[in-house]
């Protein structure tokens, strides 16, 4: 097999929860790219039909796959579905996630006045919202001996952020749960089933554009003359002016100096899913500019 063919995801269904968010489109439409047949699984089935619906308009293979991954029974309707379809499953990306305003200590709210429904909320969506696909679909790896799947973390799990009190701990038990399936997996099941995950630096979305972005500043999505430095060059896509304060304290913390653009998931959301990484478990794979290695001095 040669080098290139190791990254072929020919012949591979996938499952993308979260697949009609920003970050979790852009994985699906990466896989598909690559020549797997992705399944787009949302809560909004309009969304999910747009989301296949451009991945098949641009020569790629994809059907909407309508689910919320806190219900274990759509949850299992969705795989039957599926299997029904594609007849298999061979990778997971748990991409489904987010914050809520009322578990992040902001503004006049302290840690102290942080509701035990608001956690519970955010842990519920990112860390249960996690493991219920994975014991939906994994099982089916589990069944074939062979799989991967690829959570989706975030720096908030590896470096004290302020603010995200919930959101940070919801990703810190996706770090933990990661290796421990992928310890118990491979012994279990064998070495042709793995757990990987990515974490995401900071990237413009649905959720966090407003914290991130001013109300009147130019579109993050088009070039910008200078990136969040006031240097030229390729990837600078906000303008320093552009920035609220929660954004250039962001920026002057990430090393290469901007935001991270959606597709640059890609390849290691593909690496990850290939054959090019079948030795590969139980690591959770930053990609965020170079946030987690600055001192911030």
């Amino acid at each position: 097999m040669s080098i290139w063919e190791q990254f072929s995801l020919e012949g591979k269904v996938a499952v993308v929860t979260g697949g009609t968010g920003v970050l979790g489109g852009a994985m699906a439409r990466g896989l598909a790219a690559a020549g797997a047949r992705v399944a787009i699984l949302g809560r909004r089935a309009a969304k999910a039909q747009e989301v296949a619906d451009d991945i098949n308009a641009a020569g790629g293979a994809a059907m909407p796959l309508p689910a919320d991954v806190l219900d274990e029974a759509g949850l299992r309707k969705a795989r039957q579905t599926l299997l029904q379809t594609w007849g298999r499953v061979d990778v997971l990306i748990n991409a489904a996630g987010g914050n809520r305003p009322d578990a992040t200590v902001f503004g006049d709210l302290t840690f102290f006045d942080v509701s035990r429904a608001a956690l519970e909320g955010v842990v519920g969506l990112n860390f249960t919202g996690t493991v219920l696909p994975i014991q939906a679909f994994g099982e089916l790896m589990a069944e074939q001996g062979a799989g991967s799947i690829i959570n989706i973390s975030s720096m908030a799990a590896q470096k004290v952020l302020t603010r995200v009190i919930g959101y940070a701990a919801a990703k810190a038990a996706v770090d933990n749960l990661t290796r421990w399936l992928a310890v118990d997996l491979a012994q279990k099941h064998g070495p042709g089933l793995r757990v990987n995950a990515i974490a995401p630096g900071f990237f413009i979305g649905e959720q966090n554009r407003a914290l991130l972005i001013k109300e009147d500043a130019e579109d993050p999505s088009q070039p910008a003359a200078t990136d969040g430095r006031g240097n030229a060059g390729a990837g600078a896509r906000t303008s320093f002016r552009s920035l609220t304060a929660r954004g250039r304290q962001i920026i002057d913390h990430t090393p290469m100096g901007r935001f991270g653009e959606p597709d640059e998931l890609v390849g290691v959301a593909v690496w990850l899913a290939s054959d090019a990484s079948r030795f590969v478990t139980g690591i959770v794979v930053p990609v965020d500019g170079g946030f987690s290695a600055a001192s911030g001095i």
